[in-house]
């Protein structure tokens, strides 16, 4: 995969985030910074940072847990430890963070 295509699937993935965030009923504000950087800000002081690397080719994600890296594969991002999908994994850390039930499908 080159770049132009890892940063439209990265792109796709940040945007689907957005709009999912916008429907969220928890307490947690957003912001896409320039570079394709995500941060979610959560009441506690919290946040979950989100952002294309595009060397590696992932999706890297930041949270009070610790992080995160995911690749493209079948059209989803799959993590690279566990295998977990993107969304799901963010669904959990948003949860934890934001103290309430967080669904980012």
């Amino acid at each position: 995969m080159d770049e132009t295509e890892f940063n439209a699937l990265a792109e796709s993935a940040l945007a689907r985030l957005e709009q999912a965030l916008d429907g969220c009923e928890a307490e947690l504000d957003y912001e896409l910074q320039p570079g394709g950087v995500l941060e979610i800000a959560f009441a506690d002081g919290s946040k979950i940072v989100v952002n294309r690397h595009a060397a590696a080719r992932e999706i890297w994600v930041a949270a009070r847990s610790g992080g995160f890296h995911f690749r493209p594969e079948g059209g989803r991002w799959i993590g690279t430890r566990d295998g977990a999908e993107l969304f799901e994994v963010l669904s959990r850390l948003a949860s934890a963070q934001a103290g309430a039930r967080v669904e980012l499908a």
